[in-house]
C-alpha cells in the first residue's frame, strides 16, 4: 500500500493544519510522524527541560487522536535523514508533506531530508502554516523585505484577507490516516530525559484577557497575558485561530504583537546571520565588558534591582517572564551591565518555555539597539523608572523577591547613570569606527 508521510514539527495539532490538510486531500492514505531531533535535544543541559516534556505529552496526544480515527502515528528518535532512509525501506513511500519552518538549522536540515527523498523519487511538498504571512508575502513597493515593524504592519494590514485566517480542514479528513506497524516509539528515559515538575500553561484563550489586554498587558502583577507563546512555539494551536479570535475582539494591540511575531519571522528568514550576529555593521564593534560575575548575579536575580531580580527569579521558577520585564531586564543587562546582548540571548533560550529564535533574537537586538528595527541605540531603560510605572505597589515584586525592603536584600549591584554613561560611551566608540 502506498502512504504519504506527514512530518510533524512545529504544528502539534490535528485541527486546522495546512499541511496535514493538503496531503490527507491527496489520492494516498497518510501516515502522521514526529521525529525527535538528538542535534536539537544535546543542546539541553536541563534533564527535565519542561519544553521536552511537553512536546512529549503532545506527541502521545496525536497518537491516541491518530489511533481513535483508525490510524497510525509514527513516532521516532534520530537524525531525520537516518529516519528517512528507514522508513523508505520499511513503507511504500509516495510523498512526504511538512509545514515550512524558517529557522537556519531548519532549512539545513530541510535540504539535506530533500535530497535524500529525491534519491529516491519521492518528493517532498512544504506548507505555510504558522504564520499568516511569511518569506516575500509582504514587501516593500520595490520588493524589498520591510525591516520596520510600523510599515510592515500596515502593508500586513492591508493584505489581510478572510481567506488569509480561515482554517484548514485536516481535521474533518482523519479517516485518510493509514494504518501500519507503530514500531517502537521512543520513552522519556530512552532519550536521557526525565518528567519535569514544572506546570504547563493551558491552550484556552480567555475573551476576557483580549479585551483587556491593551489596559492591563504593561502589568506584570495582573498576569494578563494571553500566555499563548508557548502553544504557538509548538504549534498546539493555529495562529489563523488566534487571528480570528483578535478580529472578533477587536483586540487590534494583541493583534500587534501576533503581526510583531510574522515580523520577526520574515526577518529572520531574510538576514538568517541575526541569529548569532548585530544586523547594525555599526553596532559589531561594541567593546562588551562581559564580567562573568555580573552575568551570573542577574541570571540568579541578586542584581539589588526588584524589577530586574524578579523578572529573572520568576524565568527561573517557571520558564517564563512577563513581556514588559523581559525588556527591563534584558536592557540592564545590556546597558548596564554592557554584557552582550548574545549573552541574554541564549540565557533566555535556555529557559524560556516559550523560545522562539526569530521573536527572542528580535527582541534582543531591538532592546540592544543593533537591530534591523530597533529602539535607537541611546535610549536605555531605568530599572527604577520601570518598577515606579508598571509596578508601583510591588506587588510582582514581592511575589518574587520576599525579601524586598528588608536588610536582606542587597543594594544595587551598579548605579544607573554612571553605567548607562558607560554604555553611550561604548557605543559610540564602535559606530565611530566605521563612520
Amino acid at each position: 500500500m502506498k502512504v504519504s508521510l506527514f512530518w510533524h514539527r512545529r504544528d502539534l495539532r490535528f485541527q486546522d493544519n495546512a499541511g496535514l490538510a493538503a496531503a490527507l486531500q491527496g489520492e494516498q492514505p497518510v501516515v502522521p510522524l514526529f521525529i525527535f531531533d538528538p542535534k536539537i535535544l544535546d543542546k539541553l543541559e536541563n534533564r527535565q527541560d519542561t519544553r521536552v516534556m511537553f512536546i512529549f505529552d503532545e506527541v502521545q496526544r496525536l497518537v491516541a487522536e491518530a489511533e481513535a480515527a483508525g490510524g497510525t502515528m509514527l513516532v521516532r528518535y534520530g537524525k531525520p535523514e537516518k529516519v528517512f532512509a528507514e522508513l523508505l525501506k520499511e513503507l511504500d513511500v509516495a510523498a512526504v508533506h511538512t509545514n515550512h519552518d524558517y529557522e537556519p538549522y531548519a532549512k539545513t536540515r530541510d535540504a539535506a531530508v530533500t535530497e535524500l527523498l529525491n534519491k529516491h523519487n519521492v518528493t517532498l511538498h512544504t506548507y505555510k502554516d504558522q504564520v499568516v504571512f511569511e518569506k516575500d508575502e509582504v514587501q516593500t513597493k520595490t520588493g524589498q523585505p520591510y525591516k520596520i515593524y510600523g510599515p510592515y504592519k500596515r502593508a500586513w494590514l492591508a493584505r489581510l484577507t478572510e481567506a488569509d485566517y480561515r482554517p484548514h480542514p485536516s481535521a474533518d479528513h482523519l479517516d485518510k490516516l493509514a494504518r501500519v506497524p507503530a514500531g517502537s516509539r521512543p520513552t522519556l528515559a530512552d532519550m536521557g530525559f526525565e518528567r519535569s515538575p514544572e506546570h504547563i500553561p493551558g491552550r484556552r484563550l480567555v475573551t476576557r484577557t483580549l479585551e483587556q489586554y491593551a489596559d492591563t498587558r504593561d502589568l506584570p502583577a495582573r498576569d494578563s497575558t494571553s500566555r499563548m507563546g508557548l502553544h504557538l512555539r509548538f504549534g498546539t494551536v493555529s495562529i489563523r485561530h488566534l487571528v480570528q479570535r483578535a478580529l472578533e475582539a477587536k483586540a487590534e494591540i494583541w493583534l500587534s504583537e501576533l503581526i510583531w511575531r510574522d515580523f520577526f519571522m520574515q526577518l529572520l528568514w531574510h538576514f538568517p546571520h541575526t541569529a548569532h550576529e548585530s544586523y547594525a555593521p555599526k553596532l559589531r564593534d561594541i567593546k562588551w565588558r562581559n564580567n562573568e560575575d555580573e552575568f551570573r548575579a542577574w541570571c540568579e536575580g541578586r542584581t539589588g534591582y526588584p524589577l530586574i531580580d524578579a523578572g529573572m527569579r520568576q524565568l527561573n521558577a517557571t520558564g517564563f517572564m512577563h513581556n514588559r520585564v523581559r525588556m527591563a531586564t534584558a536592557s540592564f543587562l545590556i546597558k548596564n551591565l554592557l554584557i552582550d546582548w548574545k549573552w541574554g540571548e541564549a540565557y533566555f533560550a535556555e529557559k524560556l518555555l516559550d523560545y522562539e529564535m526569530a521573536s527572542n533574537v528580535g527582541n534582543w537586538q531591538w532592546v540592544a539597539g543593533t537591530g534591523a528595527d530597533s529602539q535607537p541605540w541611546f535610549r536605555i531603560f531605568s530599572p527604577d523608572s520601570q518598577l515606579a510605572k508598571f509596578d508601583k505597589q510591588h506587588a510582582y515584586v514581592k511575589q518574587w523577591v520576599p525579601e524586598f525592603g528588608t536588610p536582606r536584600y542587597p543594594k544595587p549591584m551598579v548605579e544607573h547613570p554612571a553605567t548607562r554613561d558607560r554604555a553611550l560611551a561604548a557605543y559610540r566608540a564602535s559606530r565611530d569606527l566605521h563612520a
